[in-house]
C-alpha cells in the first residue's frame, strides 16, 4: 500500500478513527500491530512472514540475554553468554536479509570470478522477490537487540509492544529507522486526540505529498528519459538529468519521511526528523550528517564506533570510515554501482579531511573570508557537484552506464539545448519546467528557513484561522491539480521502498 494511493487516503482515517476510540493502551496496541501488518502484507503477504521471523528471533534473544544476566553470578561469564546470543541473533537477521537482498547477487558474481579462472558460463539465478523494506526494519530489531546488550535499554516483555516497535506501519518500509530508547517507550502511553497535533500532522504530510507527487515525480520523467538512453542524449543532457536527480532523490525519500512523521505525530507519536537541509551541506562530512540521518547514526552507533571510530590514529579513522560507507552503499542495494556509490562518498570524505590544511592555507594566501556568505555559499556549490557526481553511480543501471554518463558529462558540447527547446522534448512541456523550477524555488527557500531553525508549519498555525485555512487549501490543491498531469502520468513508487 503507498502512502500516495487512494487505498492508503481510506485506510489511514480509519485506523486512527479505530485507534482513538478504542478506551485501553492495549486494545489500541493490538489494532495498530493488526493495522501494520495488514498495510505490509497488502504488497505481498508472505512478506509478513519474514517481518514476525526477525521479530520472533530478536524479542526471545533479548528477553534471554536479560535471563541470563540474572542467573549468572560471575560477569565474564555472563557477558560471553550475552555476545553468543547478540551473535546469533546477528547472523540470523542478516541471514535472512542476505538470502533476500544478496543471494542473486553473491551467486551471479561466484559466477563471474570462476568464468574469470577459466570455468564455463553458468547462467544461475534464485529469482527471488526482494521483500519491501527489509532492510529497514531488519536495521531496527538489530539496533534494539545491541541496545539490549549492551544495557542502553531494557528488554520487552510485551510481546505485542516490541511487535508494533519493528512494524510501525508509517515508518515500516522506508525508515526512518528508529532507535527503541525514541519509539518503544512511546507505545505504553495513552494518547489523546490532539487537534493541535492534527493540524500540524496533517501540514507535515500534505508537505510531503508535494514533495513527492507535485516535484519528484515530475523531475522522475526527465531523469528516467535521459538516463533511460544515455546513447541518445549525451552531454548537457546528462548533466541536466544528474542535477535533477540530486533532487528527485531528494523529494522523494523526504516526501515519504513527512508523510510518515506527518502520519505517526496525528496518532500521537514522534519520529525523528530524517533530513536537516542535506543540500546546504558545506561539506561533504555534513551532508551525512543531515541526508539520511537514522542510517547514518545506525551506522555510526553499530559499526563506525564498535570498530574504534576515530580513537586510534587518522589512518585506522579513515579505515573505518571506508568500511562504513561501502557498507552502506551494500545496504542500498545488491548491485556494484551501490557499492562504488559509497566509496566514492567515502574517498571524498578522507580527501577532504587531508586536503583541509592545504585549503586553510589557500583560504589564508587568497585574503578569503571564511565565515562570509559568499564563502560558504562557495562551500555548499562545491559540495553539492562532489555529492551529485557520486549520485551518478546511484542512479546509473549498471557501472558501464555510469561512466558513461559521466564522460559525457565531462565532455559536454552540446549548449544549445538550453536555448533551442531540446530540453523540453524530454517528457515536460515549457509550462511543466516552469512549474518544476517554481517547485525547486520553494523548497529550496523552506530548506533555508529550516536551517535557520525556522519551522514554517509551526510559523503557519501561529497565524489568523484564514491564514492557515488558505495556506492548507493551496497545498491541497497543488497535490491535486499539479500532483497528476500530461498523458501517460503514472504515479510513480517511494525510491527508497526497494531497500
Amino acid at each position: 500500500m503507498l502512502f500516495n494511493s487512494l487505498s492508503f487516503l481510506i485506510f489511514f482515517p480509519v485506523v486512527t478513527l479505530v485507534y482513538f476510540l478504542l478506551p485501553s493502551v492495549r486494545l489500541r496496541n493490538i489494532w495498530l500491530l493488526i493495522s501494520s501488518y495488514f498495510f505490509y502484507m497488502n504488497w505481498n503477504a508472505s512478506y509478513g512472514m519474514l517481518l514476525l521471523a526477525s521479530t520472533c528471533i530478536t524479542y526471545f534473544l533479548a528477553l534471554d540475554m536479560e535471563n541470563m544476566e540474572r542467573s549468572y553470578e560471575d560477569e565474564a561469564d555472563s557477558g560471553k553468554y550475552k555476545r553468543n546470543i547478540l551473535i546469533i541473533g546477528l547472523v540470523l537477521n542478516l541471514g535472512i536479509l542476505f538470502y533476500f537482498k544478496y543471494a542473486d547477487f553473491a551467486v551471479r558474481n561466484f559466477s563471474l570470478l570462476g568464468q574469470a579462472f577459466g570455468g564455463r558460463q553458468m547462467d544461475i539465478s534464485l529469482n527471488l522477490i526482494l521483500p519491501v523494506g527489509i532492510s529497514f526494519y531488519i536495521f531496527q530489531a538489530l539496533g534494539y537487540l545491541i541496545d539490549v546488550y549492551r544495557g542502553d535499554t531494557k528488554a520487552e516483555h510485551d510481546f505485542i509492544t516490541y511487535a508494533l516497535f519493528v512494524s510501525f506501519f508509517p515508518q515500516l518500509v522506508a525508515g526512518p529507522i528508529e532507535r527503541s530508547g525514541n519509539l518503544l517507550g512511546q507505545f505504553k502511553d495513552k494518547h489523546a486526540f490532539s487537534y493541535d497535533r492534527f493540524r500540524e500532522g496533517f501540514l507535515l504530510v500534505l508537505w510531503g505529498y508535494i514533495l513527492k507527487m507535485v516535484l519528484a515525480d515530475r523531475i522522475a520523467i526527465i531523469v528516467d528519459t535521459v538516463y533511460g538512453d544515455l546513447t541518445a542524449y549525451t552531454g548537457w543532457y546528462v548533466v541536466v538529468a544528474s542535477v535533477l536527480f540530486a533532487f528527485q532523490i531528494y523529494f522523494d525519500f523526504a516526501g515519504y519521511s513527512n508523510i510518515a512523521r506527518g502520519v505517526s505525530y496525528i496518532l500521537g507519536f514522534s519520529l525523528m526528523d530524517n533530513f536537516e537541509s542535506p543540500y546546504l551541506s558545506a561539506s561533504v562530512g555534513e551532508f551525512w550528517r543531515r541526508w539520511h540521518r537514522s542510517l547514518s547514526y545506525w551506522f555510526r552507533d553499530y559499526v563506525y564506533i564498535p570498530l574504534g571510530g576515530n580513537r586510534k590514529g587518522e589512518r585506522k579513522k579513515n579505515r573505518n570510515l571506508m568500511i562504513v560507507f561501502l557498507l552502506s552503499g551494500l545496504w542500498h542495494g545488491a548491485n556494484w554501482t551501490y557499492v562504488v556509490w559509497g566509496g566514492v562518498n567515502g574517498v571524498i570524505q578522507i580527501a577532504g579531511s587531508y586536503l583541509r590544511p592545504v585549503r586553510e592555507r589557500l583560504d589564508q594566501k587568497l585574503g578569503l573570508i571564511k565565515n562570509s556568505f559568499s564563502h560558504r555559499l562557495a562551500e555548499i556549490i562545491v559540495t553539492f557537484a562532489l555529492v551529485d557526481l557520486a549520485w551518478v553511480f546511484f542512479r546509473a543501471p549498471s557501472l558501464k552506464a555510469a561512466w558513461m554518463a559521466l564522460e559525457s558529462m565531462f565532455t559536454a558540447k552540446n549548449l544549445w539545448i538550453f536555448f533551442d527547446g531540446s530540453l523540453f522534448k524530454l517528457g515536460l512541456s515549457q509550462k511543466e519546467y516552469d512549474l518544476m523550477l517554481a517547485g525547486l524555488l520553494v523548497t529550496c527557500l523552506a530548506d533555508w528557513a529550516k536551517y535557520k531553525g525556522i519551522v514554517i508549519r509551526q510559523w503557519i498555525l501561529r497565524q489568523e484561522w484564514w491564514f492557515r485555512f488558505a495556506a492548507a487549501m493551496a497545498g491541497v490543491l497543488a497535490v491535486l491539480i499539479f500532483g497528476k498531469y500530461g498523458s501517460g502520468y503514472d504515479a510513480q513508487t517511494f525510491i527508497y521502498f526497494q531497500f
